[in-house]
């Protein structure tokens, strides 16, 4: 194709879709329907109460038609200001707030004010598969942070890879795709060092509604001075069911805002006004709601950790909010075996190839044998039937030897 952007040509295939690709033509058996494990989403529709607000606001609330302030809805930049202040122990003023797209909107629309092409950035391995294609896209470097078995990076380690281009350093807590939760002595312990070297903090917490922790995951709203050096990305999708919405947050300096809304300006001018109500009355009415889905997920976690205790073969590298990240048994890497599950289990999971550097890339090698498992997707029973799937494929192999030839 003639006048493509080269950078844009080089990022890789969006993962969820590439997925998608290996079932859309696929048939399964009526004993064995498909039990997809792929993307991390909600597969249920917003709460009823909320349905009926939004219902109501569309038919009653002209303003959810028209554009609205490029930073968001200063009732909803109010309610996380004060919300964040009372949760985390800290203070978070509404201009420290801005509403975006999304929470991949948040991330991109804070790259935006922080590197350029030839810059770099610091993600640790496994990474969100969208923070490193929209790094490619814009020519920086996405710089892995090889993390240890227990999948938690090392701030000494980090400190080796900084340079005078380098930006940022990215973490996602609870982690996607690896499920665990920083502790919040490591988490401060980035802070430091980002502030040290003088570059950001870029703290996703899309999954923190399912922390398993009691009480604030960290304590940097708490510093008086956290927007120096921090970035906090929230997302209101998983809380509230709102994915196609597109609802997510941006907490930091209100400097850095300014440049933030030059870039929402072009891109998407103002968030939807139904989706940014839809989360404010969602934080207004449905906190006792969403205690109760915080602890289905917990005993899904329990039953995800339960099942592979009965599978000596498969090895849990982290599970946690949405994921189960699992090293396979299997002598193939994990691209090759998430296809064979596809056909063999009727289970669609995504490989570790998706979310980190091949051996031959620089990595690991970890990559090449893991695979993400969105337990979050399926209820108990459907946990149940991951684990019997898992179990026949382990014991009778992934591949089914050819025929034998005829004499």
């Amino acid at each position: 194709m003639r006048n493509l952007n080269p950078m844009l040509a080089a990022t890789d295939a969006p993962p969820v879709m590439e997925a998608r690709r290996w079932i859309a033509n696929a048939t399964f058996p009526a004993d064995r329907p498909l039990l997809n494990l792929s993307q991390a989403a909600p597969a249920d529709p917003p709460p009823e109460p909320l349905r009926q607000a939004m219902s109501d606001i569309v038919l009653n609330d002209p303003a959810a038609h028209l554009y609205g302030p490029v930073l968001g809805l200063d009732a909803l930049r109010a309610r996380v200001a004060s919300d964040w202040s009372q949760q985390y122990g800290g203070a978070v003023r509404p201009d420290q707030v801005a509403i975006t797209s999304g929470c991949n909107q948040a991330f991109a629309a804070s790259m935006a004010t922080l590197a350029s092409p030839g810059d770099n950035v610091i993600l640790p391995t496994p990474w969100y598969f969208n923070h490193k294609m929209w790094l490619d896209m814009g020519g920086i470097e996405a710089r892995p942070l090889e993390t240890g078995p227990d999948l938690l990076p090392d701030p000494g380690a980090a400190a080796a890879q900084i340079d005078d281009r380098t930006r940022a350093i990215a973490l996602v807590s609870p982690n996607n795709p690896g499920g665990v939760e920083y502790p919040a002595e490591l988490v401060a312990a980035f802070r430091d060092l980002a502030r040290a070297r003088g570059i950001a903090l870029i703290l996703d917490e899309t999954y923190r509604d399912f922390d398993s922790r009691e009480g604030a995951p960290h304590d940097l709203f708490a510093d008086p001075d956290w927007d120096d050096t921090l970035i906090q990305l929230y997302s209101f999708s998983k809380a509230y069911r709102l994915t196609g919405h597109r609802v997510g947050a941006i907490c930091c300096a209100p400097d850095r805002l300014a440049q933030v809304e030059k870039w929402l300006d072009t891109v998407t001018i103002c968030p939807a006004g139904l989706g940014q109500r839809a989360a404010l009355w969602g934080m207004e009415n449905l906190h006792d709601w969403l205690a109760g889905e915080r602890q289905e997920i917990l005993r899904r976690r329990a039953a995800m950790e339960a099942g592979f205790a009965t599978l000596p073969d498969w090895r849990v590298l982290g599970c946690g909010a949405y994921f189960a990240y699992v090293a396979h048994p299997f002598d193939a890497p994990s691209d090759a075996v998430a296809k064979a599950l596809v056909d063999r289990a009727s289970l669609l999971v995504l490989p570790g190839t998706m979310f980190g550097p091949l051996r031959a890339q620089g990595g690991s090698g970890r990559a090449g044998a893991t695979l993400r498992i969105a337990f979050a997707n399926a209820d108990l029973d459907g946990i149940a039937t991951l684990f019997d799937r898992l179990r026949d494929v382990t014991a009778q192999g992934l591949w089914t030897p050819p025929a034998p030839l005829p004499i």
